[in-house]
């Protein structure tokens, strides 16, 4: 059994009769197999099945005589789907996490407060047995100081200008870039206590957010995009892609055009109308200018992990030697106060220090598949700049991609980046594991793509990929005929009243005439020989600051 969080839901008008003609054809037609199945007019499926796949996953495939295919998971299944156990496991998770969190505020701030206060009577208790005499202002605050110290210290613990305690905290990135030297938007040091158990708060971007930077996208591409053309600005797999296509053009009134080499391109003609006149977008960051940093383990300093780190070891060792320590220096015994001094601050001390030390193997496998992903963009600007440059589709070769990426990634991880935004923490394999990682996408790339192997006379595999400059060109081709960017008809390409010998003529001339205009591809490389980071904050930052600062208005 499953359900879905935040999915698209389904039109229904004729969505019913279109789910069982697709699940009774396990979940590939094409437009007329749907439209005889189920009796309906022609636009009203077409216009269904691109609802459909936006809500469910699919992909479009398109035949050798040009025909679209549509083609849905046989079990059409949503998008954004998770099984009920795992909806209960991360609800109840999330339980667990509210209710330790007041379960840290009493026991880490209090008995920390309390143990200090009994270790100090206790020795001062020791001192006057031993006939000694009691300096005890000297443990005290001072009557200037003691009435002030306990408001510093727990507004410090628990508030600071500018702060909300529901307002989520990222760790310190992102405090540090929205913050300011006065200290507002500094995290107050609960939430660096929440952080160092939990790890920091993570993002969560809607679909809208995500969809920003491809929408920039299209725009910038004269409202024609191809699947390759998302793999080199996502880093995603082809059939990723694929999906993600299929699901853009639902979401936004896109169209496909099948070009004459048998190439799928996207169209998004309203995404290209402007207010403002003719559309002028600049690009965004292709993938490898946007690169994971390494997930952190609590999002804070060295400096706050280690006073966190220091005050639970204090309260656990206090604990543990109570009952030598302070038990019978102030005559306290007992089960109630073994249970309430020792027990309880016992256990409560070994959950804290264990929650982090079990996610860090959870963490360990994260950044494992982020340094993957890394290693991934970086070659696909490798592979872009062979197959697209004047004279490609060039070979590539593993010893090759280590060459141009060594110059890329040694710098970041030593810190002397180049790039647009220097990471404080790079998120690469060590260099031994290149040769491996690199050998391994480009076997993956080769089998998306299509591409071409052969063996150098050293023996060495060595790769090209041809058909991702035929997709690049099939694409161009299409976005210059269409023109729109100007709304323009363009050349014309068919006309109802002439004979099916003068529109073959007419299909021929265009096709030799596009073929014999000079393509540039070179324009779509976006600089493969600069890398940089984003990180996720940064998809929900700005909206997460508007609407803080709208509430703290109201």
């Amino acid at each position: 059994m499953t359900t879905s969080m935040d999915r698209p839901t389904d039109s229904p008008a004729a969505t019913d009769p279109v789910l069982r003609a697709l699940r009774r054809a396990g979940g590939r037609v094409t437009l007329g197999d749907a439209v005889s199945a189920t009796g309906l007019p022609r636009d009203e499926v077409e216009t269904t099945l691109k609802q459909l796949l936006e809500s469910r996953r699919g992909h479009l495939e398109v035949g050798e005589t040009g025909t679209l295919v549509y083609r849905f998971d046989p079990k059409l299944i949503h998008r954004g789907v998770e099984s009920v156990w795992r909806r209960m496991a991360r609800r109840s998770w999330a339980a667990f996490r509210e209710a330790f969190k007041v379960w840290i505020v009493l026991m880490l701030v209090v008995y920390f407060v309390i143990f200090v206060a009994l270790l100090i009577a206790a020795f001062v208790a020791s001192q006057s047995k031993g006939g000694g005499r009691s300096r005890g202002r000297g443990f005290g605050l001072g009557r200037r100081h003691g009435g002030s110290f306990p408001r510093l210290w727990l507004s410090y613990v628990f508030w600071s200008r500018g702060w909300g305690w529901r307002r989520p905290y990222y760790g310190r990135r992102w405090e540090e870039r929205y913050g300011n030297s006065k200290g507002e938007g500094k995290a107050p040091f609960i939430k660096r206590v929440f952080s160092f158990v939990f790890g920091p708060d993570m993002p969560r971007p809607t679909q809208a957010q995500k969809d920003r930077s491809v929408i920039r996208l299209i725009r910038a591409r004269k409202g024609v995009l191809g699947t390759a053309e998302l793999v080199q600005h996502t880093g995603a797999s082809v059939a990723e892609a694929d999906e993600e296509m299929a699901r853009l053009m639902a979401s936004y009134a896109g169209d496909v055009r099948v070009s004459p080499a048998g190439v799928l391109t996207y169209l998004f003609p309203e995404l290209m109308v402007s207010a403002k006149g003719p559309v002028r977008e600049r690009e965004p960051d292709p993938a490898w200018r946007r690169l994971e940093l390494a997930e952190s383990l609590t999002g804070n300093d060295g400096k706050s992990d280690a006073l966190i780190g220091g005050i639970n070891g204090f309260n656990l060792l206090a604990a543990a030697s109570a009952p030598w320590l302070i038990f019978p220096q102030l005559g306290l015994g007992g089960p109630l106060a073994l249970i309430g001094l020792v027990w309880v601050p016992l256990v409560f001390s070994g959950v804290f220090f264990a929650l982090p030390l079990l996610r860090y193997l959870g963490l360990r496998r994260r950044n494992r598949r982020r340094q993957g992903r890394n290693l991934r963009k970086v070659l696909l600007g490798h592979v872009l700049q062979a197959s697209l440059a004047d004279g490609g589709p060039g070979w590539v070769s593993v010893a090759g991609a280590l060459e141009r990426a060594r110059p890329l990634l040694i710098p970041a991880k030593t810190g002397r980046f180049r790039g647009r935004r220097s990471p404080p923490e790079p998120n690469f394999p060590p260099e031994l594991e290149w040769d491996r990682g690199f050998a391994d996408q480009l076997q993956a790339l080769t089998a998306e793509f299509d591409g071409e192997v052969e063996e150098t006379p050293q023996g060495k595999a060595r790769y090209r990929f041809p058909e991702i400059r035929t997709q690049f060109r099939e694409s161009d081709l299409v976005r210059s005929s269409l023109r729109l960017d100007t709304q323009e008809v363009g050349d014309i390409v068919y006309a109802s009243d002439e004979t099916r010998e003068e529109a073959d003529q007419r299909e021929v001339e265009a096709f030799d005439r596009e073929k014999e205009r000079q393509v540039n591809l070179e324009q779509y490389l976006q600089s493969p020989d600069r890398v940089s980071y984003m990180d996720d904050f940064e998809l929900v930052a700005f909206e997460e600051e508007m609407e803080w600062g709208r509430s703290l208005r109201a």
